[in-house]
């Protein structure tokens, strides 16, 4: 036995040697650790699972939200009146409004909204009167003249409650046809009334045809139906025949003037011709009677200060099918047009 002498050092052992083909730590492959222990994964899919089912719940709540409205709409629309909701059984002014342009499709301006309104206007047996608040520019010379006529056939048959026209900012061409059938008209001095004439108004492009090289073909079985056409050459006989029809139209209307405004008419060259005229003027040529309002109207020629609105107003169901009947008429158009372009 090998023992260590005092003041001698113990001799070290010698280090192992390092085995050939132990590979550093830094190179070895790591093996691939889990996502997380298994718990970790099903709480992660749970909560997918949870929001997917609160989407979908927030989007059942808001289609059954809108389909309700949409029945709300519905229910309203078709208990939606046209005309006054009045419950009155005293002696009252009858009031219809007439706004906008005088046409088939005008909500306020047609016969299909004047007509009933008058007559229920006339057959109320407690209205002392009626009064027409007019404010257009005019329109259609066929619906102011079925007005006209309608006006003087309910005053024949009820004598006793006269018809006033109320004008506020214009009662032009087919809006004073109308007026005219009424036993008196009130303006405003700024009013303005008049226009006593006819037009049809086109345009012609046979001219830029020319220059770009365009040929019209227009084929026609009647040498005249395409009377009016923009897009060929307008002759002599054509304007002929058009001048003579609107003359026809301007004289039922000057007809019709003279009849309702009688020897208050002031005639001159000019009151015929078209022209229009402020209120404050129309009175000094007879087309008008005074100054007036609905209100001062009521109360101091009909001496009967309660108005009731008689007018016919088309209702929220009407509305709503002529957007959809014209985004149907649209999307129909347009289908047909895709499907006639398409490539084949």
């Amino acid at each position: 036995m090998n023992e260590n002498t005092p003041g001698q050092e113990p001799e070290s052992a010698a280090p192992a040697p390092a085995p050939e083909s132990a590979p550093e730590l830094s190179t070895m492959p790591k093996p691939s650790e889990p996502a997380g222990p298994p718990y970790v994964l099903l709480e992660k899919l749970a909560y997918e699972l949870l929001e997917d089912q609160r989407m979908n719940r927030r989007w059942r709540v808001f289609f059954r939200f809108s389909a309700l409205i949409l029945a709300l709409i519905a229910i309203w629309a078709a208990f939606d009146f046209k005309g006054s909701t009045k419950q009155v059984n005293s002696r009252h002014t009858a009031l219809i409004e007439i706004e906008g342009e005088i046409d088939a499709g005008s909500s306020t301006g047609s016969v299909s909204s004047i007509l009933p309104a008058l007559n229920d206007a006339f057959s109320d047996v407690t209205s002392v009167g009626l009064i027409l608040k007019m404010n257009s520019p005019g329109g259609s010379p066929v619906q102011s003249a079925i007005v006209n006529d309608e006006i003087n056939r309910l005053r024949k048959l009820h004598p006793n409650k006269p018809v006033y026209v109320v004008v506020e900012d214009m009662c032009a061409s087919g809006c004073y046809y109308i007026a005219a059938a009424a036993d008196r008209i009130y303006v405003s001095q700024a009013s303005i009334v008049g226009s006593i004439g006819v037009l049809m108004s086109s345009f012609g492009f046979t001219g830029l045809m020319d220059k770009l090289g365009i040929e019209r073909r227009l084929m026609t079985a009647g040498e005249n139906k395409g009377l009016m056409d923009p897009f060929s050459p307008y002759s002599a006989k054509h304007k002929e025949f058009t001048q003579a029809m609107l003359k026809e139209i301007h004289e039922q209307f000057i007809d019709a003037v003279r009849a309702g405004r009688g020897k208050r008419l002031k005639e001159t060259p000019e009151i015929f011709s078209g022209l229009f005229w402020t209120g404050s003027h129309a009175i000094t040529l007879g087309l008008a009677d005074g100054l007036g309002t609905v209100d001062s109207v009521a109360r101091d020629v009909l001496k009967a200060e309660d108005v009731i609105d008689y007018t016919v107003r088309e209702g929220l169901s009407d509305r709503v099918l002529k957007k959809f009947g014209a985004a149907v008429g649209e999307g129909a158009a347009r289908a047909l047009g895709n499907e006639w372009l398409k490539p084949r």
